[in-house]
């Protein structure tokens, strides 16, 4: 839903909520310029509560962050991407352009109306003659139509009417132009332009209009008028029209409104108080429109898990792709890039390619490299960087074979070739390795690939890539078939995107950053061992844990045929906006 879909729909909302608010509370009191008041404020506080930003106060009230986080548990649709198929007809999608269609020649026809009834008043101010009747301007019209008024022009046809009833005609008029009824008029006028297709919004425009007329009969009995001779002038009026219905008409429908409200005793004073409710029914309003907000932020949030490196493209997120210029440069897609052969294979490429260097072997230099670079749309490799540096000699011979890859697979979004930015780590150990720090571990696409060196007297023991050796009880980093959630790449992400919730206390002190999170999956399929490798608090990192500990059982990783245990490490980024 796009930001201004939900602002019509909240304008909305507010108007059906103010209408049966006012008819329980306010129909029927005689306080007629305090409904007037409250009217104008229902329009003005529909139009404006959406607009208020309250949300950091939101956050700081942990009720109120408990119940956006209900509202984007619960409420909140959930989004699912999918590729778009060319064969398939998108209803929805049809729907809603075909609504929208409905929507824009309702309002042109009502905009045309509106623009012609206003032309025909100013056409009528042109036209008629002016005259002073009982010491007021008058407008004299030329056929016979019931009395109006619009702004300070006063319209009426004398013949039509006593002396005694021009008088009263007078006095009504000039209350409403005195007290700028037309402008009540004009604004609910267009309020129902926009909002046509609500009811609510037509018997809120009805609403005024008769409060406006109850206003100018009140004033007509304060002057001294007879209240029966009166009643009996609007009923003698009933069957002529005014000339248009942006005006105010002295005899508009229904009168028996208005002769009933003529002759409604007084309401007591005291009732005046009940106008004071307005202000909490406004806050509450506002707090759930910015409680909608931060759940919508919320939901967000949980769908930031891939942090951007450092590339010269720009990343994109799946649901704004269209066109892909060759500048863009993806974290993540629908079909990832793959080594010619497969994983194995390229497990083979690495342990034939990688050569311990001499002089880094001579000094004992140790650890781990990581290299990224950009899998192209042709699938050449590009762009080769060292994200992480260990030593000079290290550091070259992992940029050496990893710029000497064949072509790879190139990565698809949406069926298309795309360029994708691809991290590798290579650990070089020697025969007694260091266990790497946690704030060093940087986040893959492939688990770690190690190069094992040995001193020159020891012997040799040949193993998969990957072993972390006798003393690791089998715990393999890489192997041939990886582990892989249920669903595959596109299955995790949907499920990180779901399951993770902001801490509240985390958006309260504005805590932020990437959380790695290391597993050892086992031969089946379960999760053991989850810990933190890189902290960024105690509540985002709680939040990790948890998210990853309830995760479903993996499809186990594959090593010469056997389901083997594989240590896996995943990041969970939190940003704020």
């Amino acid at each position: 839903m796009t930001p201004e879909l939900a602002y019509f729909l909240k304008i909305n909302v507010a108007i059906a909520l103010f209408y049966a608010f006012y008819r329980l509370f306010f129909h029927k009191d005689t306080f007629f310029h305090w409904r007037r008041m409250a009217l104008l404020c229902f329009f003005a506080i529909s139009l404006l509560y959406p607009l208020l930003n309250i949300q950091g106060w939101i956050k700081a009230h942990e009720p109120m962050v408990a119940m956006a986080d209900l509202y984007a548990t619960i409420l909140l649709p959930e989004q699912v991407v999918t590729p778009s198929q060319e064969t398939v007809i998108n209803w929805q999608e049809v729907i809603i352009q075909f609504a929208k269609i409905i929507y824009w020649s309702g309002m042109l026809l009502l905009a045309a109306r509106f623009f012609i009834q206003l032309g025909s008043i100013i056409r009528l101010h042109f036209q008629c003659s002016k005259n002073n009747i009982q010491g007021v301007r008058v407008h004299l019209l030329k056929k016979e139509t019931g009395p109006f008024s619009f702004f300070h022009w006063i319209f009426i046809h004398p013949q039509s009417h006593t002396e005694s009833e021009i008088s009263e005609i007078i006095t009504h008029e000039e209350t409403h132009a005195r007290q700028y009824h037309s402008v009540d008029v004009l604004f609910s006028e267009i309020m129902c332009i926009f909002c046509w297709f609500n009811p609510f919004i037509w018997l809120m425009k009805r609403e005024v209009r008769g409060n406006l007329e109850y206003m100018a009969d009140h004033r007509v009995l304060e002057t001294g008028h007879d209240s029966k001779s009166y009643q009996y002038h609007l009923l003698g009026l009933a069957h002529h029209k005014a000339a248009a219905n942006l005006s105010n008409s002295f005899n508009v429908l229904p009168l028996k409104n208005r002769i009933k409200m003529m002759n409604k005793r007084r309401t007591k004073e005291i009732g005046r108080t009940k106008y004071l409710m307005l202000l909490p029914l406004a806050a509450i309003l506002m707090i759930v429109s910015n409680i909608e907000m931060v759940a919508r932020t919320t939901e967000k949030f949980a769908k930031e898990i891939t942090l951007p490196q450092g590339t010269k493209g720009k990343e994109i997120t799946e649901t704004q792709i269209k066109s892909v210029p060759d500048s863009v440069v993806f974290q993540v897609v629908e079909e990832m890039p793959d080594f010619p052969g497969g994983m194995k294979a390229l497990m083979d490429y690495l342990s034939k390619n990688v050569k311990y260097p001499v002089e880094a072997h001579a000094i004992g230099a140790q650890g781990r490299v990581i290299v990224s670079f950009t899998v192209k749309k042709d699938g050449s490799i590009a762009d080769t960087k060292v994200e992480r540096s260990v030593n000079p000699y290290l550091d070259k011979e992992a940029m050496r074979v990893i710029a000497a890859m064949p072509k790879w697979q190139p990565g698809k979004q949406r069926g298309e070739a795309v360029n994708v930015r691809f991290t590798v780590p290579v650990a070089f150990r020697l025969s007694d390795p260091e266990p790497p720090k946690a704030e060093e571990i940087k986040q893959s696409d492939l688990d770690e690939v190690v190069v094992v060196g040995y001193e020159p007297q020891e012997d040799s023991t040949p193993g998969a890539v990957g072993v972390k050796g006798e003393n690791a009880d089998q715990v393999f980093t890489v192997v041939e078939t990886m582990p892989k959630f249920p669903g595959g790449q596109g299955g995790l992400m949907h499920y990180l995107a779901k399951s993770i919730k902001y801490p509240v206390i985390a958006q309260k002190n504005k805590e932020q950053g990437r959380v790695i999170i290391q597993m050892i999956i086992g031969v089946n399929g379960n999760l053991s061992n989850v810990k933190v490798l890189r902290s960024v608090s105690p509540s985002l990192d709680a939040e990790a844990i948890r998210v990853v500990g309830n995760m479903p059982k993996w499809e186990p990783g594959i090593q010469k045929g056997q389901a083997v245990p594989v240590k896996y490490t995943l990041p969970i980024t939190f940003r704020l906006q």
